[in-house]
């Protein structure tokens, strides 16, 4: 009887580690859900304009 009473301390006073290493193992996934959520804030360079002027160039060429 004794030795059930001490494996129960034995487990009781290692839960509080055995929770805290949990704890740390699961903060990265549990922190991916919100970190996805924000995807709407993403800032893009504006598009380049094309002129043309590259078509106009060989064609000219072209006709010299």
């Amino acid at each position: 009887m004794t030795s059930k009473i001490t494996q129960t301390v034995t487990v009781l006073r290692q839960l509080p580690k055995a929770a805290l290493i949990m704890l740390v193992l699961a903060a990265p996934v549990l922190a991916l859900p919100s970190l996805r959520a924000d995807i709407g804030s993403t800032i893009e360079a504006p598009g380049h304009k094309k002129t043309g002027v590259g078509f106009v160039l060989l064609v000219s060429l072209q006709r010299s």
